[in-house]
Parts: C-alpha cells; structure tokens; sequence
C-alpha cells in the first residue's frame, strides 16, 4: 500500500474525466481501494489515513478549529435528530 499511489490516482483525475466523475461522488475507502486498483494502484485504509493527516497538518491553527466547530455543528444537528 501506498500513499504514493494515491497520490498518483488523484493526478490521473485530470485526465480522466470518468475517474473525475467518479471521484466527485461520496464514495467510502472501500470504494476508493477498488478504484485505485482498476489502475493497477495499491491503496489501502492507512494510506488515507496518512493523507487525512498531511492534508491537516497543512492547516493553519484556525482553519483546523473552524474545521472542529463545523464538525462539532454537525454531530449536535445529527444527535438533535
């Protein structure tokens, strides 16, 4: 598995526009993994994981709280029902 490949499926996205497509959509890491594996890619949960991670810690300190008040807006709408 490889944060690599991930990488490289997201670059094939411009120039595949069903790729594209496809990755515009909610899809769950399972999803994902097929989809990386269709182009002879090797991800996995951790490779996300780790890419989750990079993207945050290129965040600054109040874009992660901003990101933390959306979260935490969210999960009360959801408990509210």
């Amino acid at each position: 598995m490889s944060l690599e490949d991930l990488d490289r499926l997201l670059a094939l996205r411009i120039e595949d526009a069903q790729l594209a497509a496809q990755l515009a959509q909610p899809l769950g890491v399972q999803e994902l993994c097929e989809l990386a594996a269709a182009r002879g890619l090797e991800v996995g949960e951790a490779d996300v994981l780790a890419a989750q991670q990079r993207e945050e810690s290129r965040l600054s300190q109040q874009q992660l709280q901003e990101r933390v008040a959306q979260e935490a807006r969210r999960l009360r709408h959801f408990i509210q029902g």
